[in-house]
């Protein structure tokens, strides 16, 4: 089984348009970020956790041609946007489930109606088709079960996904006791750190850090990575030794 990281950036990604951070000079592989997404391998299917708009050029960058179902954490763009490449995807390997917060699911069913479409219209048939997750509640794709893990980012209720002994929580900013306990005895714990400063809608760096602390998981990785984090290789130096800033196209087995 193995965990790739599509995608380990914010929703502007490194390089960024405009800004003139040295990071987005870099000449290290590892300072190029595309927006966060991940690939569980399980049991010989590929569950992808977001759709990025970049979603495209990850799949083609880690030879990667089929997904078998889709977690949604939430709605934003940088997390959703690629939704419409899947379609190559369901032309070969039929229909996508979904599995999103019922709030998430409508937003995509009004964004990407036609890829929801029953009627044989633009597309000729759907490519997706929706299935609702709700709190506390574990749910099962194709057999591989999930626990749901829920917090806010800012003032956006957000899922994040356990299975087994490995959790993915992107674009936290606050979490309740009762889900931050659903994150102990974890082998692999995956986490958003935005940068080195405090932030309205993520946790930084020295958050990330406490919240890991707490927890113990026997290895972490950062991810949601802006261009106010630096360079890869100066932050790695800062992070305790189980502590692993995320880079594009890593892959880890568990």
């Amino acid at each position: 089984m193995k965990l790739i990281f599509l995608g380990t950036g914010t929703s502007t990604g490194i390089p960024t348009i405009g800004i003139e951070r040295p990071v987005c000079y870099s000449k290290d592989s590892k300072d190029v970020r595309t927006r966060s997404s991940v690939v569980l391998q399980i049991k010989n299917k590929n569950i992808l956790i977001d759709c990025s708009p970049d979603f495209r050029q990850q799949m083609l960058r880690s030879k990667i041609s089929k997904i078998d179902a889709i977690l949604f954490t939430h709605e934003h763009s940088d997390h959703t946007a690629g939704l419409d490449d899947v379609r190559p995807i369901s032309f070969r390997h039929g229909k996508i489930p979904i599995y999103a917060h019922q709030r998430v699911i409508s937003n995509l069913e009004k964004r990407f109606d036609y890829l929801f479409d029953e009627t044989g219209g633009y597309t000729g048939s759907p490519h997706v088709f929706s299935n609702i997750i709700e709190e506390n509640i574990d749910f099962s794709v194709d057999g591989i079960k999930f626990s749901t893990v829920s917090y806010m980012h800012h003032n956006l209720q957000v899922f994040g996904f356990r299975y087994k002994n490995i959790a993915y929580i992107t674009d936290l900013k606050k979490i309740k006791s009762d889900q931050l306990s659903k994150l102990k005895d974890l082998d692999i714990l995956v986490l958003n750190a935005l940068r080195h400063k405090e932030h309205y809608s993520h946790i930084n760096l020295d958050q990330a850090l406490g919240i890991i602390e707490e927890l113990n998981p026997k290895k972490s990785f950062l991810t949601h990575i802006a261009p106010d984090m630096g360079m890869h290789e100066d932050t790695q130096k800062l992070l305790p030794k189980n502590v692993f800033l995320a880079y594009d196209m890593l892959e880890v087995s568990f």
